[in-house]
């Protein structure tokens, strides 16, 4: 019974850093669609004429 003694911390301290980083996934791909409206990126290359 002693080998058991700091799992069941250890598993809720597991689950609550997955939370975590789905939580800060979560905001980085939907944060900037909310806050911003539509990020779009022009990019306009054109070749010089010799």
């Amino acid at each position: 019974m002693g080998d058991d003694s700091g799992s069941g911390s250890t598993g809720v301290v597991a689950i609550l850093a997955i939370f975590v980083i789905l939580v800060l996934v979560g905001l980085v791909v939907f944060g900037g669609r909310i806050f911003s409206g539509n990020k779009r990126v022009d990019v306009n290359i054109t070749v010089p004429s010799r």
